[in-house]
């Protein structure tokens, strides 16, 4: 057997990876390399010929760097990204060096187990009914696909349909009640599960982005048969939460599925300050949501919960005669999620709950919150400068306002130019048929210092 040098690759990788964290806190935001030098820098002919391994890292690097966003960086604030903090990055590393497939126990004893406790360790933080089944998959699409493909097993199956073995073609139609801020993921989930986008019952949601449960009655005493219920914890834009106790009620006395769209607030319910925003969240019947958001572990880490594993097992389990499948309690995660083989994602967010312990995820998640206020405040002082949501976990809207009347325009202007700056870094949105700046705070190492220096950035542009 070859002897690979293990320590010149990995040595190099690590004096990087290490410069590149160390410099995080003071690396513009964006990147500015154009398509055609990222092209002829990564790009070319197919090598012929073999390449130290410890050349191909420094290579890579240089070649690289130009179009690596800082988006682990305390000043990134656009989408719910998040970051990765030390003790998870350090186990997805060893993640990759163990290189465990953890798709069956026979192929990763410890990946299924470590799976199995971090799964239960989130189910308690989320005040989740004991016995949920969990899912690891890539993030909150997966994760709402995932929830979706149970949910439709178990609603057919009070109707007297077997999916897994009748498909959907001569199964009863199936109603998905959801608002109409509902996020893109839902959407795109039942185009993949063959129900399609014609099926969405939308529901009326208030100036917020918060279901109306009154709306929701009237939807399904409109109609009858199978019905899913999507309710939102955390909108995409305005970080508002659906009163999701209502909303079971009502879903449970139609016999319908209530699922829980929690990409990023479902981690409210791990902290004591903002667990009522949720309450009665824990009456669904599965969850989505995504650890790379406010635990910060490194991509892709979606989860999904089940209050009925046997509908979660119905739906995504597989049995096949060259399989070594479990037989003594052991837990094979292929029985859990979509995919076959993947890597162990479980080590990371292991890592990171045992670092951060619940007080300190609840730490995390209330100093976010409060920043986003920070942010809120500071920015609403500001002439000119109008905020369109209530802050109520990280999310912030802004709009800045122009003499002219032509706010929209303003607005986006003032985005590209952020964005360019490189202080920070921030999205746009639509809000209500408005342009608006979208203000995403999720990342472990975002400080005071960071939105104060944010803030200023953004006004300057705004005056420029």
């Amino acid at each position: 057997m070859n002897e690979p040098d293990w320590k010149g690759a990995l040595g190099e990788a690590f004096e990087e990876a290490l410069a590149y964290l160390q410099d995080l806190p003071a690396r513009p935001i964006p990147s500015y390399v154009d398509l055609s030098t990222l092209r002829a820098a990564l790009g070319g002919t197919v090598p012929e010929r073999p390449v130290d391994p410890r050349e191909v890292v420094t290579d890579l690097v240089a070649a690289a760097d130009p179009g690596v966003v800082a988006s682990g960086s305390g000043r990134f604030f656009g989408f719910v990204v998040g970051g990765a903090n030390p003790a998870a990055l350090a186990a997805d590393w060893l993640t990759s060096a163990w290189d465990q497939n953890a798709g069956l126990y026979v192929l990763g004893p410890a990946a299924s187990v470590v799976e199995e406790v971090a799964g239960e360790w989130l189910a308690e933080l989320f005040g989740l009914p004991a016995g949920v089944s969990v899912g690891f998959v890539t993030g909150g699409q997966m994760a709402n696909f995932t929830a979706l493909a149970g949910g439709l097993h178990d609603v057919l199956r009070r109707a007297g349909w077997n999916l897994a073995a009748g498909g959907l073609w001569g199964a009863p139609r199936v109603r998905i009640l959801a608002s109409a801020g509902r996020h893109g993921t839902i959407d795109r989930a039942l185009r993949f599960l063959g129900v399609g986008t014609e099926a969405i019952v939308e529901v009326d949601a208030d100036e917020q982005g918060r279901m109306r449960p009154a709306s929701l009655a009237v939807a399904l005493d409109q109609t009858s048969g199978p019905a899913i219920v999507c309710a939102q914890v955390g909108n995409v834009n305005s970080g508002a939460i659906d009163p999701v106790a209502e909303i079971c009620a009502l879903a449970h006395e139609h016999d319908a599925w209530v699922h829980v769209d929690g990409a990023f607030g479902l981690w409210a319910a791990a902290s004591p300050e903002l667990r009522p925003l949720v309450a009665g969240m824990e009456l669904a019947d599965s969850w989505a949501t995504d650890a790379h958001k406010w635990l910060n572990v490194p991509y892709d880490s979606g989860l999904v919960f089940c209050a009925h594993p046997d509908a979660h097992r119905a739906a995504m389990g597989i049995r096949a005669g060259y399989l070594m499948h479990s037989a003594g309690g052991e837990r094979d995660a292929l029985d859990y999620g979509p995919e076959h083989s993947r890597r162990a994602r479980g080590f990371a967010i292991y890592a990171a709950i045992r670092a951060l312990g619940s007080e300190g995820i609840a730490e995390l998640v209330e100093r976010c919150a409060a920043l986003a206020r920070r942010f809120a405040v500071r920015l609403a002082g500001a002439e000119g400068v109008e905020v369109l949501n209530e802050v109520v976990l990280n999310q912030v809207l802004v709009r800045f306002l122009a003499t002219d009347g032509d706010h929209d325009a303003r607005t986006r202007r003032v985005i590209e130019r952020v964005q360019r700056d490189g202080t920070c870094w921030m999205s746009g949105t639509t809000w209500r048929g408005q342009a608006a700046m979208r203000i995403s705070v999720s990342n472990w190492s975002t400080d005071e210092a960071d939105v104060d220096r944010s803030v200023a950035a953004i006004l300057r542009c705004a005056a420029e």
